[in-house]
C-alpha cells in the first residue's frame, strides 16, 4: 500500500476503504506519510467530501492515535455511573461548559470534560477557568481518578497523547485553508471526545454571524455528520443548532464570564445561558436513562441551580484543582457605552465586540499570546430590546483608556425604529437514532 496511490484514489473521487485511512494515519504520526502527503490528502477531502463510512474510518483512525481515558477509576466507586460531556463549536460569551459540568454531576453522571484555550474572537473554556487563582488542569491519572469518583466531574486540557493525529493534522489544516471541511471537523471533535471513553455526547453546533459556521444550512450539515458518525463510533450523540448572531449571556471575556457563571449557578444570571445548558443537560440525562422525559430532567435540573446544589458542586470541582474562589473575582476599571438615540436593537456586530476584548488583551491572535482575565465587555442588551436615548447598551472593563473603544463599540449595536422580534435561542435539535 502506498500513499501516493491512496491519495490518488482519493483525488479522483473514490470511496477510500477503512484500512486505507489506517494506514494513511498511522503512517502519518509515524513520520513514514510526509506532511506534503497528509496535506495533499486534507485538500482532496476538503475539495472532494467524505462518505459517512469514510468520516467515521477517520475519526476512529485519529483515536486511534493516541490514548483513551480509562474507564475504571482509582477508588473503583459507582464506576457504572454513565460518562456524558458535551462540545461546543464556539461563540461570544459561551461559558456553559463551566455551568454544565457540575450541574450534570449532580445527577448520578460522570462528566470527564475535555477541554481546550480560546483563540481569535472564541473563548476558551481553559482560559475563563485560569482566571481563578490556583486553578489547574494538568492532573495525573490518580487524581483526575479520585476527582471523578468523589465529586462526578473534572475539566481539563488535552494532553499530546489524546488524538495527537488531530493535533498534526489541524496545525497543517491552518495553514492550508482546509480548516472549513465538515468531515475534516468531525473527525477532530469526535476523536477527542470518544478519547474520554464517553457513553453520550451532546453537541452545540452555533449558527451565525459569531460562529464558526455562519449560515443554518452548514451547521445542519455539521450536525448531521456529528449525529451520524457519533452513531458509528459507538458514541450516541445529540445536536442542537443554537443561535451565534449575538453573545451568549452578557459577559465576553475570562473573569467576567465566571462570575456571570457564579450567578448563573444561582439560577439567576442571563436566562438564555442557563436555559442552553438546562437543555443540553436535559437531552443528555435522558439519552442516559437518568430521566424518562426532557420535561422531568429539565424539572430536576433547575431545582439543582435554585438550592445551591450545583454551584456547591462547582466549588468542590474548582477546589480539587487547586483553585480558590468563593466570590465575583476583580475586573478592570469599569466604563459604560450609552445610547445616543432611541429605538429597537436590530444586530449586533459579534465580529467587532469580540475584536474589541481582543485588543484589550482578554483573547489571543496567536496561539502563544498571553491573556489577561481582567479584561472584558457586559453586553447589556439583546436583538429585539427597546432603548431609550442614554441607556446604558455595553460595560468596558479595561486597564488602559476606554475612549478609543467606546465609538467603535458603539457602532456594533444598530438601531432601528421598527420593533424588532427577538431570536430563538435553540433553532433546531437533531437527535441520534436509537
Amino acid at each position: 500500500m502506498l500513499p501516493a496511490s491512496i491519495l490518488a484514489k482519493k483525488r479522483d473521487g473514490k470511496e477510500l476503504s477503512e484500512a486505507e485511512i489506517q494506514f494513511l494515519v498511522q503512517g502519518f504520526v509515524q513520520h513514514s506519510v510526509a506532511d506534503y502527503q497528509m496535506t495533499a490528502f486534507a485538500m482532496a477531502v476538503f475539495f472532494r467530501g467524505m462518505t459517512a463510512a469514510e468520516t467515521a474510518a477517520l475519526t476512529l483512525a485519529m483515536l486511534d492515535s493516541g490514548v483513551r481515558l480509562p474507564r475504571d477509576h482509582h477508588s473503583h466507586v459507582q464506576s457504572d455511573r454513565p460518562r456524558v460531556d458535551k462540545h461546543s463549536t464556539g461563540g461570544l460569551g459561551d461559558k456553559v461548559s463551566l455551568i454544565l459540568a457540575p450541574l450534570l454531576a449532580c445527577h448520578d453522571v460522570l462528566v470527564p470534560m475535555v477541554s481546550g484555550r480560546g483563540l481569535g474572537l472564541t473563548g476558551g473554556t481553559l482560559d475563563k477557568l485560569e482566571s481563578i487563582p490556583g486553578f489547574t488542569f494538568q492532573l495525573d491519572d490518580n487524581r483526575r481518578d479520585r476527582q471523578l469518583d468523589s465529586i462526578g466531574c473534572f475539566i481539563i486540557g488535552a494532553s499530546d497523547q489524546i488524538a495527537p493525529a488531530d493535533r498534526r493534522l489541524y496545525a497543517l489544516r491552518d495553514v492550508t485553508a482546509t480548516v472549513e471541511s465538515i468531515p475534516l471537523i468531525t473527525a477532530s471533535i469526535l476523536s477527542k471526545k470518544l478519547a474520554a471513553s464517553l457513553d453520550h455526547l451532546v453537541m452545540d453546533v452555533k449558527v451565525g454571524s459569531a460562529a464558526f459556521m455562519k449560515d443554518r444550512q452548514q451547521a445542519t450539515a455539521l450536525a448531521d455528520s456529528l449525529v451520524k458518525t457519533g452513531a458509528k463510533a459507538g458514541l450516541p450523540t445529540t445536536a442542537l443548532l443554537t443561535d451565534m448572531d449575538q453573545p451568549l449571556g452578557m459577559a465576553v471575556g475570562n473573569a467576567v464570564e465566571v462570575n456571570e457563571t457564579l450567578e448563573c449557578l444561582e439560577g439567576t444570571g442571563p436566562h438564555e445561558v442557563n436555559e442552553l445548558t438546562v437543555q443540553l443537560c436535559a437531552h443528555a440525562l435522558v439519552d442516559c436513562k437518568r430521566y424518562k422525559t426532557l420535561t422531568e430532567a429539565r424539572d430536576a435540573l433547575w431545582e439543582s441551580l435554585r438550592s445551591g446544589a450545583a454551584k456547591e458542586r462547582f466549588f468542590k470541582m474548582i477546589a480539587a484543582q487547586g483553585g480558590s474562589i468563593s466570590g465575583p473575582l476583580p475586573l478592570a476599571p469599569a466604563s459604560e457605552v450609552v445610547a445616543q438615540d432611541s429605538g429597537f436593537v436590530e444586530s449586533l456586530d459579534c465580529e467587532r465586540l469580540g475584536r474589541s476584548v481582543v485588543e484589550m488583551g482578554g483573547g489571543r491572535r496567536k496561539a502563544e499570546d498571553s491573556i489577561d482575565p481582567e479584561v472584558g465587555l457586559e453586553v447589556l442588551v439583546r436583538i429585539g430590546d427597546k432603548i431609550d436615548r442614554g441607556q446604558p447598551l455595553i460595560k468596558i472593563y479595561n486597564k488602559n483608556n476606554a475612549a478609543n473603544l467606546t465609538s467603535e463599540l458603539r457602532n456594533a449595536i444598530t438601531l432601528t425604529p421598527e420593533p424588532v422580534a427577538p431570536r430563538p435561542l435553540i433553532i433546531d435539535t437533531i437527535v441520534h437514532e436509537s
